[in-house]
């Protein structure tokens, strides 16, 4: 897509595969010391995780089309 060889292209996408899910795990799961959550943390987790489950339905396993 961005002239990437064919054979760093799966690398890649498992990197950003890692790195989502660690921003969609840290973002969700977050409370502050009362044990309330940050709506803005959520939003950003839930962002990140439609982005985690896009790229692997569509780039690692195939099995989507969007």
């Amino acid at each position: 897509m961005f002239g990437i060889p064919e054979a760093w292209e799966t690398p890649i996408n498992i990197v950003f595969l890692i790195v989502m899910v660690i921003i969609a795990w840290s973002g969700i799961r977050y409370r502050d010391a009362e044990g309330n959550t940050d709506i803005v943390r959520l939003l950003f987790g839930s962002i990140a995780a439609t982005y985690f489950f896009l790229v692997l339905l569509t780039d690692i396993l195939g099995i989507a089309l969007f």
